[in-house]
């Protein structure tokens, strides 16, 4: 996902510029640290204490220019306008946050009015059309069946969650003013590997058919993840 990150952001702005990024969701803050090693001014959101203290300290062990681009809010998503004004931002970053919210539209469309104008809206949401697909390559008829007709599922982690369809994100992205752009699938042939999967000796084979099948139909299609990049009109 990060090489797809960068292949639209490379083609959207001017090599070198420093952009203004907005990280909703940071997590640990793996994606914002990369793009301010990078050279961009990012700003992450996160309402986990532990998240938030888990990038804070990464954030610390970094040079002195590294800490000096990034900041680190504690907040929700759904609440950018308290923390921002309108066209803030060049990039703004939602990955792995849709699925735990009920009503996604309003989050989006705060989202949306966070950026400047061409600027790329980068969403990363479960994929609703393939949630069939993990139950049954593992054998789990039941669950496999009635996956067909729901957009919620049980997580790994054992929370229940919701996916999204491409149909229906890529009509959400249109009415709020921030169309969709391109789009790729991720995690086309990993998705059933366990979390604790050691890292395989020929990993750039692997990430190199990954890549490929995120951009290919029909493969992309029945990605575990959607990444979804959308445009300010």
């Amino acid at each position: 996902m990060a090489r797809q990150l960068d292949e639209q952001m490379a083609g959207r702005f001017p090599v070198g510029q420093r952009l203004r990024v907005l990280d909703v969701g940071m997590g640990q803050g793996t994606q914002a640290l990369r793009l301010a090693r990078a050279g961009h001014r990012v700003t992450g959101l996160e309402q986990n204490p532990t998240m938030i203290e888990v990038a804070r300290r990464a954030l610390s062990g970094e040079p002195e220019g590294i800490r000096e681009r990034m900041r680190i809010i504690e907040g929700d998503g759904r609440d950018t306008g308290v923390h921002f004004l309108p066209g803030s931002f060049d990039v703004v970053l939602c990955h792995g946050v849709l699925m735990y919210v009920d009503e996604p539209d309003p989050l989006l469309a705060g989202l949306a009015r966070m950026l400047a104008p061409g600027g790329l809206l980068s969403l990363l949401v479960r994929n609703g059309d393939a949630l069939a697909l993990r139950p049954g390559l593992s054998g789990d008829w039941d669950t496999a069946l009635a996956s067909f007709d729901t957009t919620a599922y049980t997580n790994r982690l054992g929370l229940a969650v919701r996916a999204d369809r491409l149909a229906t994100l890529t009509a959400t992205l249109a009415g709020i003013g921030a169309p969709l752009h391109t789009w790729y699938g991720v995690r086309v042939f990993t998705d059933t590997a366990p979390d604790d999967a050691p890292v395989p000796e020929d990993v750039e084979r692997l990430l190199a058919a990954e890549e490929r099948a995120g951009r290919t139909d029909p493969y992309r299609g029945v990605a575990a993840l959607l990444h979804l990049c959308g445009v300010r009109g």
